[in-house]
């Protein structure tokens, strides 16, 4: 049996770090197939997706507040209903999506005895699902108010983004003894330099134009397991995946208000 270490744990964003494109848009594909919402709205997420990677725009409040508000379309359906489908769709549309590079890396530090969390701002009810079926220790992502085993539509606190991660993550640390100098971090965006910077070992991960500038600047390890297309249009990318999410959320929440 491996032996804990007791002072090292690794923090891993999940979106384009972890897996491919944006979890929460892969998880709106599975809820597609359930009926929770149609085709067309489906579409017009993915049209609005196109025209917002054309303009060129990419505002992470603005992504953020989107893609909270969504949850919304969750009010009414039960925490366990969400749990049993998050399995279902995790092997229809995420398994195939994880990249095998990065989880050698999570399993080279669980293989030392190092504690392994997922951080993103993804619903928390999807990020557990996905550290569970890779065999991590846990995962913080946003949290969706329920009473009674039922959503009620709001958020609990904020939105885990940017800032927000350097938080949870030094919480996780002194609730567990880590010392942050001897944890990594993994991220392929600019906007979660304030984790990355939190350890002593931060690595970017098929990242963005801004975040592989600044790991240049400071020397930090970087991976890349996109080839060709894909990396010359990394940064477009990663705006593409969020808005996605955010769109399909925004959709998910004006039907779910319509059928109340």
């Amino acid at each position: 049996m491996t032996q804990l270490d007791p002072t090292a744990a690794a923090f891993f964003d999940v979106d384009n770090t972890i897996m491919q494109g944006a979890s929460i848009f892969h998880f709106a594909r599975g809820l597609h197939r359930r009926k929770f919402f149609t085709t067309g709205d489906l579409l017009r997420a993915a049209w609005q997706q196109v025209c917002f990677r054309v303009i060129g725009s990419e505002d992470p409040e603005h992504i953020a507040k989107a893609r909270a508000s969504g949850l919304a379309f969750i009010a009414g359906h039960r925490v366990s209903e969400l749990e049993e489908i998050g399995e279902e769709i995790f092997d229809e549309h995420m398994a195939n999506k994880i990249w095998p590079g990065t989880q050698a890396i999570a399993q080279w530090h669980l293989d030392r005895g190092q504690r392994v969390w997922l951080v993103t701002a993804a619903p928390i009810e999807i990020a557990q699902v996905i550290a569970r079926r890779l065999g991590l220790t846990g995962a913080l992502g946003t949290i969706s108010e329920h009473v009674d085993g039922v959503y009620t539509g709001e958020l609990v606190g904020d939105m885990l983004h940017g800032e927000g991660k350097a938080v949870a993550v030094r919480a996780v640390a002194e609730r567990e003894g880590l010392v942050l100098a001897d944890c990594y971090a993994y991220s392929d965006s600019g906007n979660d330099l304030p984790m990355l910077s939190l350890v002593g070992h931060p690595c970017a991960v098929n990242p963005d134009s801004a975040l592989r500038a600044h790991a240049k600047s400071e020397g930090w390890r970087v991976r890349d397991y996109r080839t060709g297309r894909k990396v010359a249009m990394a940064s477009g990318k990663g705006a593409v995946a969020a808005v996605a999410a955010a769109t399909t959320w925004r959709v998910l929440r004006r039907r779910q208000k319509t059928n109340h």
